[in-house]
């Protein structure tokens, strides 16, 4: 769907939380109702997050409201995101509830506003975001690193990406994973997660290794080496324990069945 959709049906949805609940009217009608659109709300939600550790919240929320004006793809980005929550995350049953609750979808989007400034030149900025992303949040994402659509950050506690990390679209990751480097070299040095990949929680990987498409990394893993598609690895060091080419992991969420 397109933001506008969502944004339809994310205003309903808030009418019934008013209805059903009335002592959280003034937060939704803040954040929702009174909003004239679906980025206008975003931003006013996260810049509320961000300004109690913050500079001047009219300077933050303008820089939010500044990114989504300038990049439809930032747009896109977010509305993947949400509705990759819906479709993954069965404790989400309405299209509304990343915004309001989920703290693995503020970090993410945050960071997409951080990596847009940063690929303006805007560096001092993004790292700025960079370092209250972690304060508020407890993720810490590299703002040059880059992530594609449809990701589902769940609970997202610990998250850690290195400064060259790249995340394909479609991507499904689990609280504290760290996509890291292995020392002090410069240049290339972080993962590169390919679309359709699950990594389980407590999962490390490190250095410039490829996860393959479609690629499962069980819970607790250390991935110090490629990863074939389709291929599931666990352990300490990572071995493989599986392969299925049907295998659609981001997308069904099974951490334990190898």
């Amino acid at each position: 769907m397109n933001n506008k959709e969502l944004w339809d049906i994310i205003r309903k949805e808030a009418m019934t939380i008013v209805a059903n609940e009335p002592i959280m009217a003034d937060l939704i009608t803040r954040t929702i109702l009174a909003r004239s659109s679906f980025s206008e709300a975003i931003a006013y939600r996260l810049t509320r997050k961000l300004t109690n550790h913050a500079a001047a919240e009219d300077a933050i929320l303008e820089s939010f409201l500044d990114a989504f004006r300038n990049s439809d793809v930032l747009i896109s980005l977010v509305v993947a995101d949400i509705e990759a929550y819906f479709d993954r995350d069965p404790a989400c049953l309405t299209y509304i509830t990343p915004i309001l609750y989920y703290k693995g979808f503020h970090a993410i989007t945050c960071y997409r506003v951080a990596h847009h400034l940063w690929t303006k030149g805007r560096t001092d900025l993004a790292l700025y975001f960079q370092s209250l992303i972690s304060e508020v949040f407890a993720v810490d994402i590299h703002p040059a690193a880059r992530i594609g659509g449809g990701l589902l950050l769940d609970h997202a506690t610990g998250f850690v990406a290195g400064e060259t990390t790249i995340i394909e679209d479609n991507v499904s990751i689990l609280h504290e994973v760290t996509l890291g480097g292995t020392g002090k070299q410069c240049g290339i040095r972080h993962p590169r997660i390919e679309s359709g990949v699950l990594i389980g929680a407590g999962a490390k990987i490190l250095g410039r290794v490829t996860i393959g498409k479609c690629a499962k990394i069980g819970a607790g893993s250390v991935v110090l080496q490629d990863v074939e598609p389709h291929t599931t690895v666990v352990g300490v060091p990572a071995q493989v324990v599986s392969r299925d080419k049907t295998d659609t992991p981001a997308s069904e969420m099974n951490q334990t069945e190898f």
